[in-house]
């Protein structure tokens, strides 16, 4: 059985995905693909090439580009997403006996991928809540609004989802919350 978990941008999909985890069941984690492709040597110098990055920090010129709209956030996923698809159905490939998957997936409705999963496990928290998040994970405001409205909202990503977990409490409840939609599923 394939799972997904998606959310907007710091809504408590880690947390929930990490709760997962926890529980013995194998975990796919699209950011954490994302975040050892940065550290692959072919790849930064793929992302050098496309997108003209003359800094050694290329995370950090990403993000100023896009800041100062110089590439889109469509022209980044073009790149980076065939590599994480790929990572992907890797990992199904070689997991594909296990009883339950895992899979955290933050854009998994705005690559319309629900068709690959059983279940799609949302996870939704306040706008408010998740920036308060993102800037104690040292995110910057500007940064989390080009993002964050880059996005399909929530009350629209409803529809495609079979469970819902909202992440306005304690991580306490969230564990709570997570526990009882895996005894239905």
């Amino acid at each position: 059985m394939k799972i997904g978990i998606t959310g907007s941008l710091s809504s408590g999909k880690s947390s929930v995905a990490n709760i997962l985890s926890k529980n013995k069941n194998l975990l796919f984690s699209a950011d954490k693909e994302v975040k050892d492709l940065y550290s692959n040597y072919q790849f930064k110098k793929k992302l050098k090439r496309k997108l003209k990055i003359k800094s050694r920090n290329i995370k950090q010129e990403i993000k100023l580009k896009l800041l100062k709209k110089e590439i889109s956030l469509k022209e980044l996923g073009s790149i980076i997403h065939p590599f994480i698809r790929r990572k992907m159905k890797q990992f199904y490939k070689k997991n594909k006996n296990k009883k339950i998957i895992f899979f955290e997936i933050p854009l998994l409705i705005e690559s319309k991928l629900m068709n690959f999963f059983d279940y799609i496990i949302l996870v939704v928290s306040p706008r408010k809540s998740r920036l308060k998040r993102y800037l104690k994970n040292g995110g910057k405001k500007n940064m989390f609004q080009l993002l964050d409205k880059n996005q399909i909202p929530a009350q629209k990503k409803v529809k495609y989802c079979d469970y819902l977990i909202v992440n306005n409490k304690s991580k306490k409840l969230l564990k709570k919350k997570v526990n009882d939609i895996i005894k239905y599923v």
